[in-house]
């Protein structure tokens, strides 16, 4: 073994040593290491816990917001911001330029119109959405199925509360135009995605009951839908997008306009952008707390080592060797309150993701218990993160070990 890699050994196996040894855990010293470790093990898991949260909750918040209206739309550049969208064209080569874009899952066309819906009992503004893609809102459907006529329609529990409908009871439909549309259509099936303002709005159907209101072809829709594979890749596939169409126009020479769920919901994630800032803050506050604990067990534990220190320094023994035995009695302390920390964060996140105990107001927050998701990679940085700050604390009250003389000790001995 090299000289100075069996230096750093020494001071490794004297650490080890002080750390395990009943010697090394005496009375006054036993409590300010668990009070350290407590801190570590707090902190470690209160910064998983975090972590997990506001990662699960914002992909379920962008799930539903996606749900109704896709990752990247392309729609009419002559559009406005209501519903009542103009028309684009959709040929079957579009279709299959935008499906062979990478991290493109999947392509569908949309149609959509507002209406107010007529009960007996009440009356309610509403956008009918005509689509031919169901898989969110079949991972959300409640009662009854998905619609299967032209005069079937999706509604939600929200809506189907407030009006008094049941599966298979009808209503009537007014579309407002140059010549007022009416429409009797039954409810084929109830949803609840628990987003209260869009459970509220929309009713989901056939794209061809658009089509039939607005005399629109067969080619024609209000937008097109598209799907990515992961969100980190939203961006990028955005651009890949907006280049495939921004230069194309359709069979009746409307220009392509592409947006995607950020711009088309900025208020949403603008919200969401703020949850990061929270767990920021909770994170320097967690880091604070486990640094204090930290320098505070250090500064007991080579208090509690001044005879020792003393001895080490007769036999010839110089400050950095010393302060190196202490650093590494406190990374042995750090290192198991890490391992603690990430079990119990890990246990924590794992029951709520599988039992869902917890619950939360969904009317307020959107979801009806707390999402917990598994960021492996966000929690190998807060572990690295933890490691390296923890280290850089460890320096400065380390340097108590220079104050220390031998001939003061034997003079306190």
């Amino acid at each position: 073994m090299p000289k100075d890699m069996s230096k750093y050994h020494t001071e490794w196996k004297i650490a080890n040593r002080l750390y395990f040894s009943a010697e090394g855990n005496t009375r006054s010293s036993r409590p300010a290491v668990r009070v350290a470790l407590g801190g570590i093990v707090i902190g470690v898991v209160v910064m998983i816990v975090a972590i997990s949260v506001v990662v699960g909750f914002k992909q379920e918040i962008v799930q539903k917001v996606a749900g109704f209206g896709s990752h990247i739309q392309v729609v009419n550049f002559d559009n406005n911001s209501t519903y009542e969208l103009q028309p684009i064209y959709v040929s079957d080569s579009l279709l299959q330029v935008l499906q062979a874009i990478p991290h493109v899952t999947h392509v569908s066309s949309f149609a959509s119109k507002p209406g107010i819906i007529k009960t007996d009992s009440a009356f309610q503004g509403i956008v009918f959405k005509g689509t031919d893609y169901w898989a969110y809102f079949t991972q959300n459907l409640t009662e009854g199925t998905l619609p299967q006529a032209s005069n079937e329609v999706l509604i939600s529990t929200t809506l189907a509360r407030q009006l008094q409908l049941h599966v298979g009871d009808n209503f009537l439909c007014y579309f407002i135009q140059e010549d007022l549309r009416v429409r009797r259509l039954y409810v084929a099936g109830l949803y609840n995605t628990c987003m209260s303002e869009l459970d509220q709005l929309f009713i989901l159907g056939d794209i061809a009951l658009v089509r039939q209101l607005n005399g629109w072809k067969d080619n024609q829709v209000s937008g097109i839908e598209i799907l990515v594979e992961d969100l980190q890749y939203l961006d990028q596939t955005t651009h890949s997008v907006y280049f495939a169409t921004a230069n194309r126009l359709d069979d009746n020479g409307n220009a392509l306009y592409t947006q995607n769920l950020q711009q088309l919901n900025p208020n949403i994630f603008g919200w969401l952008d703020l949850l990061d800032m929270n767990v920021l803050i909770i994170i320097v506050l967690m880091l604070a707390v486990s640094g204090f604990s930290i320098v505070t067990g250090l500064i007991i534990l080579i208090l509690d080592s001044v005879s020792f220190i003393g001895t080490l320094k007769a036999l010839g023994a110089n400050n950095l060797f010393i302060r190196r035995i202490f650093i590494y009695q406190a990374i042995l302390l750090i290192g198991k309150g890490m391992f603690l920390g990430n079990l119990i964060g890990l246990v924590i996140c794992a029951l709520q993701y599988f039992t869902r105990i917890i619950p939360l107001d969904a009317a307020s927050y959107y979801v009806s218990y707390v999402p917990m998701a598994f960021p492996w990679g966000w929690w190998i940085l807060l572990n690295v993160g933890t490691l390296v700050v923890s280290w850089l604390i460890l320096l400065a009250p380390s340097a108590i070990v220079t104050q220390i003389s031998p001939a003061k000790v034997m003079h306190f001995e």
